[in-house]
């Protein structure tokens, strides 16, 4: 058996939207290497597809193994647009991007406004008042149609990267 450092969590069930519902849009602060600025997910899908990624706060070990992975992965070389998002400011995104060598624009919600929208909010035990989105993939389409779901139903829980590679194939 595995010695961990930490407690697995139960989150039970998250009512987030799933294969073939649109995407809840959304305006926040959309942080890259460089400088940030607002925009909203139709904009980003005025482009194209979106992998719309939910991590926990910057520095979190969840959203390093996230970012390492999707690094890992070569995912900055996809054309569906790749983002981001957790509770963390703008500044502590730069830093982050920084530091991670992420290659990726990470959108700054730091009331966790789109987790609530997308039903995947995490009450953290210990912090009265302090929650963050729940590890969840969406890929979604350029019409906004969400085409691959998933959230995490523990903590820490990671989403399947092979399949999120399938469904970003499969558009």
């Amino acid at each position: 058996m595995v010695d961990l450092d930490f407690e697995v969590v139960d989150l039970g069930p998250a009512d987030h939207p799933t294969e073939g519902e649109q995407a809840p849009d959304f305006t926040r602060p959309l942080v890259n290497e460089e400088y940030w600025n607002d925009a909203s997910l139709s904009a980003l899908l005025d482009r194209g597809p979106v992998v719309l990624v939910f991590h926990p706060m910057d520095g979190a070990f969840p959203s390093t193994y996230t970012w390492n992975e999707i690094r890992d992965r070569g995912w900055s070389e996809f054309s569906p647009t790749v983002v981001g998002l957790s509770i963390s400011t703008p500044y502590e995104h730069k830093r982050f991007i920084e530091e991670r060598g992420i290659d990726h624009a990470l959108f700054a919600d730091p009331r966790n406004g789109v987790a609530e929208a997308y039903g995947i909010v995490n009450d953290l035990d210990g912090m009265a008042g302090i929650a963050e989105p729940r590890p969840a993939a969406f890929v979604i389409d350029a019409e906004g149609t969400i085409q691959y779901a998933w959230a995490a139903t523990e903590w820490p829980e990671f989403p399947d990267y092979d399949a999120i590679e399938a469904a970003i194939d499969a558009l």
